[in-house]
């Protein structure tokens, strides 16, 4: 069998191919080329990882958020049209719901509130495939995954990580949140039970993330386990906090309200559509397992 991989570059993408192999032939296409017809000929599968969602540099626009995480998604879902694919699989995010916290948990029902330009151009490209009127035979998943972590990973962990390793005290341990994640592990087992069961997997939009929340306290523990260091803390009050980040507001610091609310509010997240769906009743990495692997693979 035959899948056509889009946006396969990135460390999302690389460790997906790389568990592909030994069942599938791949092909790793590039949307910002042309992806002529021999390369998605045969398909039976699309995947879309494009996305763009790091501004490293700062000098992204709106317009090219909308551009690659948008209408190349648009692109790439008219030639699943054209094939012969019967299966669309579209790289989302939580992002297009919620971005930096909620009071409850959410599941695939919970209100659309993306509130950045990479959360709306998100949410924008799940409209677009929820509009469409698919041909027989022709089915669309749209994944929505939490932070996704592993070996690659480049993101906020890896910072995380990095002030640990410094023995830079931690300053936010009054606060006890919960956030799921999602381990790279995870996510290629579901990717996989969803080719493996394409014929019985129906249209939908899906969440993704490991079984367990993690509070950013444990995930500091793990680091130090890792590490083999201890772990120093300051527990400063919270109020004190509140005030350092809204000073931040007005001034440049490191911490600001946006900041704060995105590292210590709490983002839990259902998979259980996912799971029923796919007909298991867990995913075989547990959230501890999956950060300790990824901290691991940070030395």
């Amino acid at each position: 069998m035959k899948i056509l991989v889009a946006g396969g570059s990135g460390f999302i993408g690389r460790n997906l191919i790389d568990s592909f192999h030994e069942k599938w032939d791949v092909e790793n296409a590039s949307l910002r080329g042309k992806i002529s017809e021999q390369q998605y000929k045969n398909a039976e599968v699309f995947i879309n990882l494009v996305g763009k969602a790091h501004d490293f540099k700062g000098t992204a626009t709106e317009e090219e958020y909308f551009f690659v995480n948008n209408q190349l998604a648009q692109d790439l879902f008219a030639l699943f049209l054209k094939s012969e694919a019967s299966l669309f699989i579209h790289i989302s995010s939580l992002a297009a719901v919620e971005e930096f916290g909620s009071d409850s948990e959410i599941d695939e029902e919970a209100d659309c509130n993306p509130i950045s330009i990479y959360g709306r151009s998100k949410r924008a490209a799940e409209v677009f495939l929820n509009n469409q009127q698919l041909p027989e035979g022709k089915r669309v998943v749209i994944l929505r995954p939490t932070m996704v972590h592993g070996a690659g990973d480049k993101g906020n962990l890896t910072l995380l990580y990095k002030l640990v390793k410094k023995g830079i005290p931690y300053p936010l341990s009054k606060f006890d949140n919960k956030r799921s994640f999602l381990s790279i592990d995870n996510f290629n087992f579901v990717l996989h039970h969803i080719i493996e069961k394409r014929q019985l997997i129906t249209t939908g939009t899906f969440n993704v993330c490991d079984d367990q929340p993690v509070s950013t306290n444990e995930v500091i523990s793990i680091i130090g386990e890792v590490l083999g260091k201890r772990i120093r803390r300051f527990a400063i009050p919270k109020n004190l906090i509140y005030v350092l980040a809204s000073i931040g507001d007005r001034i440049s610091l490191p911490l600001n309200s946006k900041r704060l609310k995105k590292m210590t509010s709490d983002l839990v997240v259902s998979n259980q559509k996912i799971k029923s769906a796919l007909g298991v009743t867990s995913l075989p990495v547990t959230a501890k397992e999956g950060l300790r692997k990824t901290f691991i693979s940070f030395k």
